[in-house]
């Protein structure tokens, strides 16, 4: 068996109890299990506390385990014109450059027309999953006896969400026994407005379960059989390909005139087959689709929303035909150009973090408070407007010139270079290209001279 051989000599022996520990304690323990020689860690550790005891308490309170705050930077996207209105969008985001690209591509179509974005759809999905042994048809007769109870059951659970215009849409049985032998599932959908709805999906999921469950063992068509159902699970579904939002930009073709080198139709022929490539070539599609979600997790993130959930939900819609590719596309026809994306989105501005986190209070302020579905548009701008600034620099100067420039207050961080240093070592990648070594190797230079 591997052993790291460090921690090897120390004998380390596993801790029971430990959420039960105070912060202080869970602390103590790692410095002495793990960071015996290394006080510098656990000062970090306190450095990144908050000072508002009430305010770190919070923070504290989000998760399990907690030791400390870990901060990204939160930043904003400014003059995107969205269905005529100017906002300024907020993004929580490590990678440099991609608040920078979202800002110049917003500043380019607020000037073209803007980005027009519409909400096609927004039903979620959730999943009974279960074993049935016995007669198919006897079990849709079932389902279709028990339907109306299961809904009526639920009713505790959907009546604030029917007052908002929400609830359960429809449960259907679904015949699974082609994959897996016996294997069935009740596939339910919700409106769940405002709120995510994680919650509200996976509790009427489960009352949903336990009432099939006892309807079946009182039905009098099964057999014994038959009547014992095997609940595997219930659950909400990531995938929402029927909760579907638009986004796209257009413009005559004459005025994509930026770049000296290309006219406006030269440019778009070369736009739209980079495009094309990552349509066909999932190699390609993948990192074409990273650079979309640098847009759409950052303000996924930034407004207290799961950015994994969206993050897997988006990447199967990619793949939706059987074979991974570009989330985005675009068009020449007629003298028009015309750049679009369309994605499946559950987001919500009610409920989990949106209430707690004060920084997502404020960016929801700084948003204009808005609604689920506004939230949906502004989020998939976000990412067509992140996947146009990408494209417009690999067709043009290349994606090294700009994204190593951003990086360049990175690498000289990284070997503590003083104020004095930054601004003139800024000041001569103008005008030179930046790689890790050449920026270490000026900075040497300047510090020798």
């Amino acid at each position: 068996m591997f052993v790291h051989s460090k921690l090897a000599s120390k004998m380390i022996k596993p801790i029971t109890g430990f959420s039960r520990l105070t912060k202080k304690e869970k602390i103590d323990w790692l410095a002495e299990t793990y960071l015996k020689d290394r006080p510098e860690d656990v000062a970090i550790l306190r450095q990144y506390w908050n000072e508002d005891s009430r305010l770190q308490q919070l923070h504290d309170e989000f998760t399990e385990n907690t030791l400390s705050n870990f901060y990204l930077p939160f930043g904003l996207a400014p003059n995107f014109l969205i269905n005529g209105d100017l906002l300024a969008i907020p993004m929580a985001i490590e990678e440099s450059s991609v608040i920078a690209a979202a800002s110049k591509a917003a500043k380019f179509w607020r000037t073209r027309g803007g980005f027009k974005a519409e909400v096609i759809d927004t039903k979620k999905i959730g999943q009974v999953h279960f074993n049935f042994f016995g007669n198919k048809q006897k079990l849709k007769q079932f389902f279709k006896t028990t339907k109306p109870k299961l809904l009526e059951a639920v009713k505790p659970i959907t009546r604030n969400m029917e007052k908002r215009g929400g609830g359960v849409l429809d449960i259907k049985l679904k015949d699974k026994t082609a994959e897996i032998a016996n294997y069935y599932q009740l596939h339910c959908e919700f409106e769940t407005k405002d709120s995510m709805g994680a919650n509200f999906i996976n509790s009427c999921l489960e009352k949903f379960a336990e009432v099939f469950q006892n309807e079946a063992r009182n039905y009098p068509d099964f057999s014994s059989e038959e009547k014992d159902i095997e609940i595997i699970m219930s659950i909400l579904s990531n995938y929402v390909p029927e909760c579907l939002v638009r986004a796209e930009v257009s413009c005559p073709v004459e005025e994509l005139n930026e770049n000296k080198d290309l006219n406006g139709e030269d440019f778009a022929k070369k736009f739209i087959q980079a495009v094309n490539i990552a349509e066909v070539e999932p190699y390609r599609a993948v990192t074409h689709n990273k650079g979309i979600m640098n847009g759409i997790d950052a303000v996924v993130l930034a407004t207290g929303n799961d950015f994994r959930a969206v993050e897997a939900g988006i990447h199967a819609y990619a793949a939706r035909n059987g074979k991974y590719s570009s989330l985005t596309h675009a068009s020449l026809e007629n003298g028009i150009f015309k750049f679009w994306i369309e994605i499946p989105l559950a987001l919500g501005t009610v409920g989990g973090l949106t209430s707690l986190h004060p920084l997502v209070k404020l960016a929801l302020d700084i948003l204009q408070q808005p609604s689920a579905k506004e939230l949906m548009k502004i989020v998939a701008v976000a990412g067509l407007a992140q996947n146009f600034a990408a494209i417009n620099s690999l067709t043009t100067t290349g994606i090294q010139q700009g994204h190593m420039k951003m990086h360049l207050m990175n690498i000289l961080n990284q070997h503590n270079a003083t104020a004095a240093e930054k601004k003139i070592l800024t000041q001569h990648f103008t005008k030179h290209t930046v790689t890790h070594s050449s920026a270490v190797e000026e900075l040497k230079k300047l510090r020798n001279s």
